[in-house]
């Protein structure tokens, strides 16, 4: 007789199960309709296909589509190994790598044959895509050992699978996953993981959709070979689908590199790559942003400093970040370097053995550190808030850059809150009440979430415990852990020397962005020697909070831009209002009004030229200027003016007077109105 194993339901029920028995096998006695709409399971919390045999009692939870999280992975995971089988059908010879989900879809890495593949390939790949899905093949695991694996990747030319197999870790069980019964005709391999839906048939051919083809190198490093990448995006239904498709077209309408372009805010270049060239209009906003944050810290009792660019390695190596983050620093010889040839302008720099070794920095703290350690400092001194302005380089790969959001220089909102043990709560309360404020100020809604310790870290456990507790402890004060604020707590995310509060803004079209945090750090402080002089004359560690509101004014504005699809509130629009003219008998008017609004502080310009008034109002819509003030011969002789609002039709008729009054109102900044 068979071994039975006990399988615990969540309703609290337990079937007994023979030994071989799978999750699908459960599915079916509970009954058919369970058993139709099973998808995978969760054994012991882990998620695994339906047919993974149990190994002994578990806990057992069936995955249907209506466990959306999961099921989107598992939907999204299909279609990019649908994909591949797609592509190795209509392009023999082509090589696979690595096809992994992603926040909306998935995409697969791909070595061709004959020539990179390009967009116009897709609808082909779509086609074929939808026949495997059609042919509702079974998705069926099987593990190999490293041998059998490695020899059939060689024997079928597929050297980059053959490269991986070869280097994943000696305890590994490698598992791979057949598309059609195992070695029949059509069948068609690929090494993964999992888990997977029982059938291609289980994915709708309706609800996904390949988005571009990109390039990408093998492993991420550009010293490897250039591989095509192919983007989809996938999901349980059409519905969400076309509902993700519009969203898309929003995004592209708001896309800030766009805009930026259209209202000359900014640009890129590969002469800075990953650095902005910010432009008059843009650079505007960047102050506006400025002196409403040093408004915000002023008030909340921080001292502003400003720290060197570039700092000592062994600076860098006594704070841990040499170890831990040296890949993306910018480092620099300290000497003067020969030339390879003196007597060409083009010669290259020959650095000796003997440099001592310098780097731009890549963030604020250990400069913040010896800022703090600069004289003696008492319990009666704390908390210390040193806030920065810092501009900072990582070393981002050029393929990781975008726009705005992704740059190799950027400059933070940072601070650092140097305090006792019996402030930490306070100090972090104190924070979050002030995040909400500044994002409310902004129109923002957000979620708050606890990233716990990662896998590698400094300091002890008791430590990370301790900082945790306390982090979760303001947010419950702060009144803000709570569902409406979508809490959540991330294990294994925190940073490697403390965990962090995360605020996660929602922007206009529904999408999130990960910019405020705050981080309780004992390991910094002890790593530099940061102390201070207790009440009881002993040395003590003071705790180091690390908080940023904006995380970086590059990505701030970015997301701005595309939160207000260029129409920024007024007090940020780098033109106020313009003054454009009808006839050019009103151009000293014109130009007398424009004088009025900018000795009111107002931002304005004056449009003189002699062009049809309905072209300068699409033109500054373009430019989205918040009010255009059109003025004629009538409007000279009565001193008025007749004001157009972005994004409204109509135009209403007031005095001069009125109209300075309702734009110096509208150009106050939200901190700053009564």
């Amino acid at each position: 007789m068979s071994e039975m194993f006990k399988i615990s339901l969540p309703d609290g029920s337990v079937r007994e199960m023979a030994q071989g028995s799978t999750p699908a096998d459960v599915a079916a006695a509970i009954g058919p309709g369970l058993a139709k709409a099973a998808i995978a399971a969760k054994v012991d919390g882990e998620l695994v296909d339906l047919t993974r045999p149990f190994t002994g009692d578990a806990q057992l939870a069936l995955v249907t589509s209506r466990d959306e999280a999961d099921a989107l992975e598992l939907a999204r995971h299909d279609y990019a190994h649908v994909l591949a089988e797609a592509v190795q059908a209509l392009f023999p010879g082509t090589q696979i790598t690595f096809g992994p989900s992603t926040d909306d879809g998935f995409y697969y890495d791909f070595a061709p044959k004959d020539r990179p593949f390009t967009d116009e390939d897709l609808p082909a790949i779509e086609a074929e895509m939808r026949r495997i899905i059609a042919a509702n093949k079974p998705l069926h695991r099987e593990v190999w050992t490293r041998a059998d694996l490695i020899a059939r990747w060689q024997s079928e030319g597929e050297t980059f699978k053959a490269e991986w197999a070869a280097e994943l870790p000696e305890h590994e069980e490698l598992s791979v996953y057949w598309s059609g019964l195992p070695n029949s005709d059509g069948a068609w391999l690929d090494m993964c993981r999992g888990p997977h839906l029982p059938s291609t048939g289980k994915l709708d051919p309706a609800a996904f959709k390949l988005t571009r083809v990109s390039g990408a190198y093998w492993r991420g490093d550009q010293k490897n070979a250039m591989l095509s990448r192919i983007y989809g995006t996938g999901w349980l239904n059409k519905k969400q689908l076309d509902t993700h498709l519009t969203r898309l077209e929003e995004a592209a309408k708001r896309d800030h590199r766009r805009l930026g372009n259209e209202m000359d805010l900014f640009h890129l270049q590969a002469e800075a790559h990953g650095s902005v060239f910010w432009h008059p209009k843009g650079y505007l906003i960047w102050r506006e942003l400025e002196a409403y944050m040093r408004r915000a810290i002023d008030g909340a009792g921080y001292r502003e400093v400003k720290t060197p660019q570039v700092m000592d390695a062994r600076q860098w190596e006594q704070s841990g970040h040499w170890g831990k983050y040296r890949e993306n620093m910018f480092v620099i010889p300290d000497e003067v370097p020969n030339v390879e040839d003196a007597d060409s302008d083009l010669g290259r720099p020959i650095v000796s053995d003997e440099a001592e070794w310098m780097a731009l920095k890549p963030m604020n703290c250990p400069a913040h550190v010896l800022i703090f350690r600069q004289g003696i400092k008492s319990y009666r001194d704390l908390p210390l808030r040193i806030y920065e302005n810092g501009c900072c380089h990582r070393n981002e790969p050029h393929g990781a850059l975008h726009g705005l959001m992704r740059v190799r220089q950027f400059t933070q909102d940072d601070a650092h809150i140097f305090c006792r043990e019996d402030q930490i709560v306070a100090e972090v309360q104190a924070f979050c009440a002030l995040a909400d404020r500044i994002y409310k100020d902004f129109g923002f809604t957000y979620a708050i979430k606890l990233a716990l310790r990662p896998e590698k870290r400094f300091g002890t456990e008791e430590m990370w415990d301790q900082a945790e507790t306390e982090l979760r402890d303001a947010v419950v004060r702060a009144g803000l852990a709570t569902e409406e604020y979508g809490w959540e707590e991330l294990p294994g995310e925190g940073a490697f020397y403390a965990p962090k509060l995360e605020w996660h803004l929602t922007d206009a079209i529904g999408r999130t962005w990960q910019v405020g945090t705050i981080q309780s750090d004992r390991v910094l402080p002890d790593r530099l020697d940061a102390h201070y002089i207790g009440e009881d004359g002993a040395k003590h560690r003071p705790v180091m909070l690390h908080r940023a509101i904006f995380g970086s004014y590059e990505r701030f504005i970015g997301i701005l831009i595309e939160h207000f699809a260029g129409k920024l509130p007024v007090w940020l629009a780098p033109v106020q209002a313009v003054v454009a003219t009808i006839v050019s008998d009103a151009d000293g008017y014109a130009e007398d009004v424009a004088a009025k609004l900018k000795a009111a502080g107002v931002r304005v310009e004056t449009d003189l030229r002699n062009e049809k008034i309905n072209y300068k109002v699409r033109e500054h819509s373009l430019q989205k200027v918040p009010y255009l003030l059109v003025v004629g011969k009538r409007e000279a002789e009565e001193g008025t003016v007749a004001i157009r609002t972005l994004g409204e039709q109509q135009q209403k008729f007031v005095s001069v007077e009125e109209a300075i009054a309702l734009l110096q109102d509208a150009s106050l900044a939200p901190d700053l109105k009564p």
